[in-house]
């Protein structure tokens, strides 16, 4: 830090001008990328969520044909008794005896009937399953390409972007390192508090860039002068010279052209 002590006033406003505008650069970088990002990720988990649904739905179909298989074994076993209590109704001695075997006949019936309805009931939630299947496999289908489409658009942008952002992320740290931290803080402060992120900016017809307020002509006068850091007293934002900004300006073009 002893160094950036020894910065002049109008050096100090240099480099938080230079740092003003390599911060912007780096905005217009992932303002290109917008809400990308963000909807790669929501499509990443929607993909998911279809994808473990599906699975879920192909689990309930097996497990469906597990319940049918089941219940048509059991009225295969039904078949069977209602077989042996026949026979055995041509072998009793008394109406009793017949009456019992009867009864169970009877049911063993009931019992295929519900079983014969559980299985017409369990097929048609076979039915219906498959249609949601069907209808979750388009929709996965149209999603994982939206995916792809947008991840493709993203890995172009990044492609084009990342050389240029990861170089100025370098030089705003660079340049973080030359300004005093109280001086530093205050622009990070106004930075993160005004939308468009202009923390520091030029005079421009007799107003702060950006505002309609006018500055008086002897505030303007000193800070021509270079000799303090003045901020504009409705919006905070750190002001500087039109003529120190357009030469920055034109430094930080040069800087630029060799991305």
């Amino acid at each position: 830090m002893a160094t950036t002590k020894e910065l002049s006033v109008e050096d100090k406003l240099r480099a938080i001008y230079d740092l003003q505008i390599i911060d912007s650069r780096i905005d217009e970088i992932r303002n290109v990328r917008g809400e990308l990002p963000l909807e790669v990720e929501d499509l990443e988990d929607e993909v998911t969520g279809l994808s473990t649904r599906l699975d879920k739905l192909k689990s309930d179909l097996v497990v469906i044909e597990d319940q049918i298989k089941t219940k048509k074994s059991a009225i295969e076993d039904h078949q069977a008794a209602i077989k042996k209590y026949t026979a055995q109704q041509k072998e009793v001695r008394n109406n009793r005896e017949f009456n019992s075997l009867t009864k169970e006949v009877e049911f063993q019936e009931l019992e295929i009937q519900l079983a014969e309805k559980q299985i017409k009931e369990l097929k048609a939630s076979i039915e219906h399953k498959k249609e949601v299947i069907a209808n979750s496999k388009d929709k996965l289908e149209q999603k994982t390409t939206h995916l792809k489409h947008k991840k493709a658009e993203l890995n172009d942008i990044m492609a084009e972007t990342q050389k240029e952002e990861s170089f100025l992320m370098q030089k705003s740290a660079e340049y973080e390192a030359l300004i005093e931290e109280r001086l530093l803080a205050a622009y990070k402060r106004i930075r993160s508090s005004v939308r468009n992120g202009l923390a520091v900016v030029s005079i421009e017809r007799g107003a702060s860039a950006g505002s309609f307020f006018t500055i008086p002509p002897q505030i303007q006068v000193e800070i021509a002068a270079r000799k303090k850091i003045i901020t504009d007293e409705h919006s905070g934002r750190i002001l500087v010279d039109a003529a120190l900004a357009e030469e920055e300006r034109e430094k930080m073009q040069q800087l630029f052209a060799h991305l």
